[in-house]
């Protein structure tokens, strides 16, 4: 079985999660519930950051030691990523032993190959963001993301990343697919090309870090810390554990982090002479209803308040189907509705519940002989059995889950068109053997497409291939295929709506 490797971010502890947390999530967990019913084997990371000035910043503010601060901000993580059933199979902290001894032996790593350096620092740097700016980069005075600048001079390590220039350039242009979409990987290609000076990779004037192996009044810069994430949750330095997982398939992130990511990380790796990652995705940023979401503004939207609006299954799909991902979107309530009542309940719920009350009513609940499929009938099947190819090609290949739900829907919209056209309540009393055969193709329209829904509507999809009676052990990719087709003489269940309509808001 082939392994895959996917993670999400591991995400800051200074503040409660939100609509962005759980984009990133339920993205990273849609491709990984995919890749489970194509027979990979996959490793799925979560995890906490939490470490760093900022976190000691919000410790001291809300009166508490950094370390229960984040032993309760993490908890919020992990109880959304359980709301909205994140199949994750480990979540890293980097407060862990095991993170830490990770950490502090990958530090080790670079020190001993020659990449680190003791020296001073004195430059600009955000304390919101853990980032370094040069002079160039400001923007009034300003961090290009908006962050508050503090001149800082103190002793610091440095990592050599100006040796790296050259070999990322190099990696870039030998692995176009590293950086994706493809706008991100100009972006990263134009901050490089424009130099890459040492990074300053520990700090002195706070202390709540990892501390440096031999020089403990320094603590490691918190970007360092934080990538190693992706190893320590696998068993580095152990190379039996580590090499089993290593290297990531693909880590999906937010486009803030993009840098951190596609020029730090690789260039850590390449010093340390460990593979790199396969794939870094990096997604746009969620705005609410137009605007830009912020504390300021009071527009921050809690991820549990729309699951519990509106359904958990609804509220993944609305994610991945109504933005593009990797370009920017925006979370409109009005949307929400109108996508649930539009895709879900009109389009695929309607086929379905209509399709297997007919079936129920007049066939026994038994699934029909069918005889002699007309070219319509072969069309229909061939088209769908095609768009699921096409689910899998923008899954695994583009990480386009918006077109992927795309498909999905158009093969109900296909089987739609087609139950209107063929008329089976009109056929059952004219011509019972064309009857029975256009409920057979329609019961195996909404067989594949219960199937393919699983990664996106893991509930709905379960309840409406439950009510088909269809094994558990064969409801993966390849079942997908005419030799799995559902057989006559299968029974099903009464059926029940899985999509119910929404009302708009008055």
């Amino acid at each position: 079985m082939e392994r895959f490797y996917i993670t999400t971010p591991i995400y800051y502890v200074n503040a409660k999660p939100h609509i962005g947390t759980a984009y990133t999530s339920i993205a990273c967990d849609c491709m990984a519930r995919f890749l489970r019913m194509d027979n990979y084997d996959v490793r799925f990371l979560s995890g906490t950051d939490e470490h760093g000035q900022k976190v000691e910043k919000s410790a001291n503010t809300a009166g508490i030691a950094p370390q229960e601060f984040v032993d309760k901000n993490a908890k919020y993580f992990e109880d959304l990523l359980k709301k909205l059933k994140i199949t994750n199979h480990d979540f890293i902290r980097t407060t862990e032993e095991r993170h830490k001894k990770a950490a502090q032996a990958f530090w080790q790593c670079l020190e001993e190959k020659g990449y680190i350096y003791l020296d001073k620092y004195a430059g600009w740097y955000s304390v919101r963001d853990e980032a370094y700016y040069n002079e160039d980069e400001l923007i009034d005075g300003k961090a290009p993301t908006g962050a508050e600048v503090e001149w800082v001079e103190e002793e610091s390590y440095f990592f050599k990343l100006s040796e790296f220039q050259k070999p990322l350039l190099e990696f870039y242009v030998k692995h176009p697919e590293f950086i994706a979409p493809q706008s991100r990987r100009n972006e990263v290609l134009s901050f490089v090309k424009g130099g890459l000076k040492d990074l300053s990779i520990s700090r002195t004037t706070f202390s709540w870090g990892i501390p440096v192996p031999g020089n403990d009044k320094h603590v490691m810069y918190v970007w360092l810390d934080a990538l190693v994430n992706y190893l320590s949750a696998i068993g580095y330095p152990d190379e039996d554990k580590y090499n089993r997982n290593w290297p990531a398939d693909i880590h999906i992130v937010g486009k803030d982090i993009l840098r951190f990511h596609a020029v730090y990380w690789p260039a850590f790796l390449m010093a340390a002479e460990l593979e790199i990652p396969t794939r870094v995705f990096a997604h746009g940023w969620l705005t609410n209803e137009g605007e830009k979401i912020s504390k300021s503004l009071g527009n921050v939207i809690d991820p549990h308040e729309v699951v519990d609006k509106y359904g958990l299954d609804q509220i993944r799909y609305y994610l991945m189907r109504e933005i593009p991902f990797g370009n920017d979107g925006d979370f409109s309530h009005e949307r929400v509705v109108t996508r649930i009542n539009s895709d879900l309940a009109n389009n695929i719920g309607n086929l379905a519940q209509r399709t297997l009350s007919i079936i129920y009513k007049n066939l026994d609940g038994t699934i029909p002989q069918y005889k002699g499929f007309t070219n319509t009938d072969k069309t229909l099947l061939t088209f769908s059995f095609n768009r699921a190819v096409e689910v899998k090609r923008q899954i695994m290949v583009n990480q386009s889950f918006n077109k992927a739900l795309e498909a999905i829907n158009e093969i109900a919209a296909q089987a739609n068109t087609y139950i209107d056209e063929q008329a089976p309540w009109k056929l059952r009393k004219t011509d019972e053997q064309r009857f029975k055969t256009v409920m057979y193709v329609l019961v195996e329209l909404i067989r594949r497409i219960g199937i393919l829904l699983q990664p996106f509507t893991p509930d709905a999809a379960t309840k409406l291939l439950d009510q088909m009676n269809i094994a558990q052990d064969t409801r993966g990719f390849l079942h997908l295929s005419v030799a799995h087709n559902i057989k006559p003489g299968h029974a099903i269940q009464e059926p029940e709506g899985i999509f119910p309509r929404m009302e708009v808001d008055s």
